[in-house]
């Protein structure tokens, strides 16, 4: 079975915006790969816009084991922040953060009027960005003695290997990335290559 070795998520930091009768939606989406960057995200949206009634958020992160959460922040119960994941998930991506701003109008929209806006300023958000594909790796560390420099450099030689550090001294160290579709064939032939041992990381 091919291994899943790429994911979908946003390029860049984009905005949308959405209103209902006098109630503003502001949102915000960024790559996000962590949860410090995420948290640091927020607090400078809630510094920025403190005077707001509520700051909804949601966010999904990782590639194989995901992690997500949502929030309503004072909205009713899963009017808010399952939408905003919801447009997430339909867009079938990860390690993104979306926040969503309300500005109460003074008009309340009701529990089907609150997660068409909430839906609707987080896809406004994810459309105003651009979609990427990226590629997962794993990297491995190995040293080896010069003479199979040779036999290493051919075993490396395919699409989706990448050098990231490599030393040549009487004994050689190297260290790439491998695409994950990859690794299992790129591993097993290094690992019969003499001299070659692998380096802990």
């Amino acid at each position: 079975m091919q291994t899943k070795d790429t994911y979908k998520t946003i390029g860049k930091s984009s905005e949308g915006y959405f209103k209902d009768r006098g109630s503003k939606f502001l949102a915000f989406a960024y790559h996000v790969e962590n949860e410090g960057v995420m948290q640091e995200h927020r607090a400078f949206l809630r510094k920025k816009y403190h005077d707001a009634r509520h700051h909804v958020y949601a966010f999904q992160i990782g590639t194989h084991q995901i992690f997500y959460r949502s929030s309503d922040d004072g909205e009713p119960a899963n009017s808010s922040g399952p939408p905003i994941l919801g447009q997430i998930k339909s867009y079938g991506l990860t390690n993104i953060l979306i926040v969503v701003i309300r500005y109460f109008g003074g008009t309340k929209l009701g529990i089907p009027g609150l997660i068409n806006a909430y839906k609707t300023a987080a896809a406004d958000a994810i459309k105003n960005s651009k979609i990427i594909t990226k590629t997962i790796s794993k990297k491995i560390s190995f040293k080896y003695d010069y003479p199979a420099i040779n036999e290493v450099m051919r075993t490396i030689k395919i699409p989706g290997v990448k050098i990231e550090k490599q030393e040549f001294l009487e004994n050689c160290k190297m260290e790439i990335s491998i695409r994950l579709g990859s690794f299992e064939q790129v591993y097993n032939k290094l690992k019969i290559i003499k001299s070659l041992h692998f380096i802990p990381s």
